[in-house]
């Protein structure tokens, strides 16, 4: 099973490099990316200032390995690849990186728009929001 956390941020130029090891890769018309980013909410008069992300990493992992196999009988792609981080994420940092490719548009970004519902609605990945008065509150994934 593949991989999918990442501990921390994700960077931008990890972002970048995971992009530019496509180019080899000339069936691929198109890629589809969705970045998360944390959001600085305002909860009860609090600033969110960042979350902590927590995972059943082994059932995470095998439900994501099902999701993969599914996405890939349903859609077109060449490849897809999922980051999702583990531990605390500051505000405005990178915590969900989704990247599908696909010899035309429509496939990856089909695909990489229900990867992103499916990963928020079936992981069991929780994130407990770390407040600016050093409170804290479990997130709700909407």
């Amino acid at each position: 099973m593949k991989q999918i956390f990442h501990q921390g941020p994700i960077s931008p130029s990890f972002i970048a490099e995971s992009i530019a090891k496509h180019s080899v890769k000339t069936e691929i018309g198109a890629h589809n990316i969705f970045l998360g980013q944390v959001r600085a909410d305002l909860i009860d008069g609090k600033d969110v200032a960042a979350i902590s992300y927590t995972a059943y990493e082994e059932m995470a992992l095998e439900k994501m390995h099902i999701i993969r196999e599914e996405i890939f009988s349903k859609y077109s792609l060449t490849c897809m690849h999922v980051h999702h981080s583990l531990g605390t994420v500051g505000t405005g940092e990178i915590c969900l990186f989704v990247f599908t490719s696909s010899p035309h548009r429509n496939a990856a970004i089909e695909a990489c728009t229900e990867v992103v519902e499916r990963i928020k609605s079936e992981l069991p990945i929780w994130g407990k929001e770390l407040l600016d008065d050093a409170g804290h509150q479990w997130k709700v994934n909407h």
